[in-house]
């Protein structure tokens, strides 16, 4: 694939910011307050009722119970259209992104916000399981769209949707106290980052594939 090498560069960039933020966070998570609490402030507020609706139900699209089905259907799915590389695509992103974003926890062990939570949970703080794992299914799903949709505006739509939706899940996090700010942006990073990885491969062996007869 012509293009790994830029891909590449990009995950070692995004790579770098997470590191650099994770460094932080790690050894001098006060210099982050003033960053993390100004962006609290601003999207809780004062808890209004249909905004505290809202974002606790979205918050919920992010759960593993949520997620995995969903990343179950859709490698069915794929597997079903005969887009074989699409369906392992997929639950290789999931089960990478579950993994390393966990373990990641552990190395970092920020504790999470010192504020009112407004869902119970449990763990470390950062990264954002939640936001890496949503933003990175996705990420995955813009590209298949990218391939596979034929429409231009429609796939402007549903791409423009999908990170809409990853967006606020990962803001909905913020908005219930369970993380921070920088926490989100970690996950992210990560999620993008992985994506940087992962997308050279899975297009190489789509291209062989595809040549080869072995899926459509």
């Amino acid at each position: 694939m012509k293009n790994k090498s830029l891909y590449f560069r990009n995950a070692s960039f995004t790579a770098l910011l997470f590191v650099i933020l994770g460094y932080g966070v790690k050894f001098y998570p006060q210099q982050l307050v003033g960053f993390d609490r100004s962006i609290q402030t601003a999207l809780r507020g004062d808890f209004p009722a249909l905004a505290t609706r809202f974002w606790t139900t979205v918050t919920l699209l992010g759960n593993v119970t949520v997620l995995l089905p969903i990343s179950l259907l859709l490698a069915f799915f794929c597997y079903k259209k005969k887009w074989k590389v699409e369906s392992y695509f997929v639950l290789a992103s999931f089960a990478v992104m579950g993994v390393l974003s966990t373990a990641l926890k552990y190395v970092y062990q920020r504790p999470r916000p010192s504020i009112e939570w407004l869902i119970d949970t449990i763990g470390y703080s950062f990264p954002s399981w939640h936001a890496a794992s949503t933003m990175m299914m996705a990420g995955v799903m813009v590209i298949f769209t990218q391939q596979r949709l034929k429409q231009p505006i429609l796939k402007r739509l549903a791409q423009g949707g999908l990170i809409l939706l990853a967006s606020l899940v990962g803001l909905s996090r913020i908005y219930v106290g369970v993380h921070y700010p920088t926490d989100i942006i970690g996950g992210w990073l990560l999620a993008s980052t992985l994506l940087q990885i992962l997308f050279p491969f899975y297009d190489q062996l789509r291209f062989t594939w595809r040549f080869q007869g072995k899926q459509k």
